[in-house]
C-alpha cells in the first residue's frame, strides 16, 4: 500500500468510491478550511486472506482505490475552495484503520453509506462503530432532496442533561455560524399520561433553556438561536421538521443511546435524514 500523508491534524473523509463517500468529502471542505488545517482522504483496502499475495488482484486493489480518491479530489477542486488536500491508501479493517486515523485528526467524515451498502438507506456499521469510539468528533454525513424546504435549513442541537450537552452546544453553535444557519436548540422531556393536561413541566424546561442560552446569545450575537421545547422524543421532532433540517448534533452518551440515529441499517432510524455529527466532553472541537 501506499500513502502521502503524515499524522498530523486534519479534517478525515473515509472514501470508498461511493457517492456517499464524496459527498462526504464535499461536506467537510467547509470544516477544513474553516479550522485552516488539511482535508485528508483515506481509502482503506481490506486484506482478501492470510494466503500469499496476489499480485494482480492487488494492482486491481490500488487502481479501485487510485480511481475513488481522484474522484474525490475532482469533485473538491470543483468548489474552488482554498482547502489544502492530502490523501492516504492504507490496508486493513476499515472500522480499525479510521479509528487510528481519528486519534489525531481534528474531524473525522463518512458517507451515512458505503459501496458495499448501495442498495441499502441507513447507516453502516463502520459508521456505527466509529461514532461510538473515535477519539474526535464525527460527521456521519447525509445529502438528501429537501424539495419542501423554505428558506435556510437549520442546525439543530439537542441538550439534555449528559456530561456531553456543553460541548455539542458549543459544535452547534459553530456549525451554525459557518453554515450561516439558524441554530435551534431542542430540549425534550418524556411524553406521559398526563401531557394533554399539564403544559407546566413544559414551560418548566422552557424556561431553564432560555437561561441556559442567555449567555450563550449574548457571546455570539451573529447567531440566530431558536431554543425548542417539546413533549416527546428528538426522533418525533426530526420526522415533522426533516426538510428544514441539515445537521445534527449529538452528545455520543446521550439518554436514549446513539443506535436510533447512527446503528446498523436493521437498528437506524429512516426519520434521520440529515448529517449527524456527534461529539463527547473533552473533545477538541
Amino acid at each position: 500500500m501506499y500513502k502521502s500523508a503524515s499524522p498530523s491534524p486534519a479534517v478525515v473523509v473515509g472514501v470508498d468510491g461511493s457517492r456517499w463517500s464524496v459527498d462526504a468529502a464535499l461536506w467537510a471542505v467547509d470544516e477544513a478550511v474553516s479550522r485552516d488545517v488539511p482535508l485528508r482522504l483515506l481509502y482503506v483496502v481490506e486484506p482478501r486472506g492470510h494466503g500469499a499475495v496476489d499480485p494482480q488482484q492487488e494492482a486491481q486493489d490500488l487502481a479501485c482505490a487510485d480511481v475513488s480518491v481522484r474522484r474525490a479530489l475532482v469533485a473538491i477542486e470543483s468548489t474552488e475552495k482554498p482547502v489544502k488536500v492530502e490523501w492516504e491508501v492504507l490496508q486493513g479493517h476499515p472500522s480499525r484503520v479510521l479509528l487510528d486515523a481519528s486519534r489525531s485528526a481534528d474531524l473525522l467524515c463518512l458517507g451515512s453509506l458505503g459501496i458495499a451498502h448501495a442498495t441499502g438507506y441507513r447507516l453502516g456499521s463502520t459508521s456505527a462503530t466509529l461514532a461510538s469510539s473515535a477519539p474526535c468528533p464525527v460527521a456521519i454525513v447525509r445529502s438528501a432532496n429537501h424539495h419542501g424546504a423554505m428558506g435556510p435549513r437549520h442546525v439543530v442541537v439537542e441538550v439534555d442533561e449528559s456530561p456531553d450537552s456543553a460541548v455539542v452546544l458549543e459544535a452547534g453553535i459553530s456549525e451554525a455560524r459557518l453554515r450561516g444557519a439558524p441554530l435551534t436548540v431542542l430540549a425534550t422531556r418524556p411524553t406521559t399520561l398526563s401531557d394533554g393536561r399539564d403544559r407546566v413541566p413544559d414551560d418548566g424546561v422552557r424556561a431553564r433553556l432560555d437561561k441556559r442560552l442567555a449567555q450563550h446569545r449574548v457571546a455570539n450575537p451573529d447567531v440566530e438561536f431558536n431554543p425548542v421545547a417539546i413533549r416527546g422524543s428528538t426522533m418525533n421532532y426530526l420526522d415533522r421538521q426533516a426538510d428544514s433540517i441539515q445537521l445534527l448534533v449529538i452528545g455520543r452518551h446521550r439518554r436514549p443511546g446513539m443506535g436510533e440515529i447512527v446503528g446498523t441499517a436493521r437498528s437506524a432510524s429512516p426519520q434521520v435524514n440529515c448529517t449527524a455529527l456527534i461529539c463527547q466532553n473533552g473533545q477538541r472541537l
